[in-house]
């Protein structure tokens, strides 16, 4: 099927309030451009170094989410651009994020990086982690940052029972953050869960933003 026909489909069965991140990955310019043309504005990229390469090949327009571990010495390359980094799972990477968002006075949005899975090399933040960041003096002063959110990846298995709790965990993790820390921030609206392979499963359990790569652009080649 062609990445045209591909989008509509999972656009069709998806409900109004939940995003669609069209995870270009591995995939070349003239890829992304199909989509782009079927009417996707949102991509996501995992590799700092290669979406600074695609980002300036292709429309201006395109909102991209930054959704891999991140590394602090490529943070300011992808600043001035980049519409959201869902991949914050240490304070050090958010307190860096603001310093170079401050430089060019710009306000990045971001979400916090939960680990849920089971994976060892999956990165991510526990509750504690969290907590202490939110908590801290130093957090109040990152003016250039903004929170709008959580986003996980649950393990990768057939088992869709583990992979179920796995969202409902991240779930209560959004709600038990709104309610303590954000009980006033319309921005802190968003649950980034749910790949090809469990994304139905993820908005069951309340995501908003799904990140969908294979099902859109074909299998990998990597």
């Amino acid at each position: 099927m062609e990445i045209r026909d591909n989008l509509n489909k999972i656009k069709e069965g998806l409900p109004e309030n939940v995003t669609l991140v069209a995870v270009s990955k591995t995939n070349p310019v003239e890829s992304i451009l199909k989509a782009y043309n079927a009417g996707q504005r949102i991509f996501g990229e995992n590799k700092a170094q290669e979406l600074i390469g695609k980002q300036p090949l292709l429309p201006g327009d395109i909102r991209w989410h930054f959704i891999g571990h991140l590394q602090t010495n490529k943070v300011k390359y992808l600043v001035p651009f980049v519409d959201m980094i869902e991949s914050v799972d240490s304070f050090k990477l958010l307190v860096e994020i603001n310093k170079q968002a401050e430089k060019i006075d710009r306000t990045v949005n971001c979400l916090l990086q939960f680990h849920i899975g089971e994976e060892d090399t999956k990165f991510g933040l526990d509750m504690e982690e969290a907590i202490e960041i939110l908590t801290s003096p130093e957090f109040d002063a990152l003016l250039h940052t903004r929170i709008c959110g959580v986003m996980g990846m649950a393990t990768f298995t057939d088992n869709m029972v583990q992979v179920r709790n796995e969202f409902k965990q991240l779930n209560h993790i959004f709600h038990k953050l709104k309610g303590e820390y954000f009980p006033d921030k319309n921005e802190f609206k968003e649950i980034s869960m749910g790949m090809s392979d469990d994304y139905q499963l993820a908005v069951e359990e309340g995501s908003t933003i799904v990140r969908i790569g294979s099902l859109i652009f074909g299998e990998r080649n990597y």
